[in-house]
């Protein structure tokens, strides 16, 4: 990602906080993107989980299969505005929602036989052919953060083989799994080991197979070969469709978060006071224990003024970090967090009434940037009764 302030037009005309979302940025994740499908024939998906700035679908359905969603909203959106495949899992449907869900998708993985077998007659009563699949669990843990560990000891997530009922895999096309997070093609490699010695002999029978999300395609050191030799392996041993669905890699290294400094105070050490707050606009920053660098600081205290950056809610750990500048920090400043598109506007929240940042679409081409949503009271109220 450019590290430098004059990538925006004028940034004194940002009201911040603000999401601003970097086309060109997409357009290049979005090229190596089409490369893999190009090279392997394997489609891929987009997770609505990770990003779900729809006023760009447009510019993604060039280059992408679908969406993947994991609720009856989230299909919803990638019916009506992504207007792809719609692929749909989650950890369980209850019975309203899956009523919902299954008449926007084309795809539905389920979690457990339990489910299948509940849901198998309004899958055959949809009015349109639905392709049904079966999540597993290779209980082959790559994780590093456990939070984020599909295979992680006790995860609840997929059919381990020990329980799979191969004499219910009648109407079952395909089966998925999901190992991943921010990793490379050596660490698909080592799950499709484990992946093919409890789960391989079923795939003969079945037409795709679903190996999730997490893979880190769109970073530069990011090994496209093997990933493609995997994939090319795949479809010729069993003569199936392959299916990845990265979210984060799409929009990696695409989005900056622009925030002002509101006051400056001193505890322990002198702290800025920003005008968001970790708990409602960056989650992760708490969740995952995340730092986010942010453009023309250092994280490591080597420059000469160092802070702690705080947010404005009530929570006593609304905390980004400790950070260091060249130059002191006054009221008023905007601070440039990068990589900052997957994740985020998709996990926003209205704790103590708090508005939603903004969001801009920036085309570094043409030197043009675009405010898509800006977000008021009835935002915050329309979520209460």
């Amino acid at each position: 990602m450019e590290n430098d302030k004059s990538i925006f037009l004028d940034l004194s005309a940002i009201k911040t906080p603000s999401f601003v979302v970097d086309k060109k940025a997409l357009k290049n994740n979005l090229r190596i993107i089409e490369s893999i499908r190009i090279k392997t024939g394997c489609k891929i998906l987009l997770a609505l989980k990770a990003f779900a700035m729809f006023s760009v679908f447009p510019l993604f359905r060039k280059s992408l299969d679908g969406v993947c969603a994991s609720s009856q909203d989230e299909a919803r959106l990638g019916r009506e505005e992504f207007k792809k495949e719609v692929h749909s899992y989650a950890a369980a449907f209850s019975d309203w929602e899956f009523k919902s869900i299954h008449r926007f998708s084309d795809h539905v993985v389920f979690n457990s036989f339990n489910q299948w077998k509940r849901f198998r007659p309004l899958i055959l009563k949809a009015p349109h052919k639905i392709s049904c699949g079966i999540r597993v669990n290779p209980e082959h843990s790559e994780g590093i953060v456990p939070i984020y560990d599909p295979c992680s000891e006790g995860s609840r997530l997929g059919v381990r083989i020990q329980h799979f009922e191969e004499n219910e895999m009648e109407g079952i096309s395909g089966l998925h799994f999901h190992s991943l997070c921010e990793q490379n093609a050596d660490a698909l490699q080592r799950t499709l080991t484990a992946f093919e010695k409890s789960f391989g002999k079923y795939l003969y029978d079945l037409s795709w197979l679903n190996v999730g999300g997490g893979h880190h395609i769109t970073r530069k050191d990011y090994d496209i070969d093997l990933l493609c030799k995997l994939i090319e392996n795949l479809k010729e041993k069993y003569k199936i469709e392959i299916y990845l669905e990265p979210g984060e890699a799409i929009a990696l290294n695409a989005g900056y978060f622009i925030v002002s400094v509101i006051d400056i105070i001193t505890c322990d050490m002198p702290t800025a006071i920003l005008d968001t707050s970790a708990a409602t606009h960056m989650p992760d920053v708490l969740e995952m224990k995340y730092k986010p660098h942010i453009i023309g600081s250092d994280d490591s205290g080597v420059k000469r003024y160092s802070y702690r950056l705080a947010g404005m809610s009530c929570l006593a750990g609304d905390i980004m970090g400790e950070y260091s500048f060249d130059n002191p920090l006054k009221v008023g400043d905007k601070l440039i967090f990068t990589d900052m598109a997957h994740y985020t506007m998709v996990k926003t929240n209205t704790f103590n009434g708090i508005r939603l940042p903004s969001i801009f679409l920036y085309d570094s081409e043409q030197k043009d940037i675009e405010l898509v949503k800006e977000f008021d009271y009835d935002d915050f109220k329309s979520r209460l009764s």
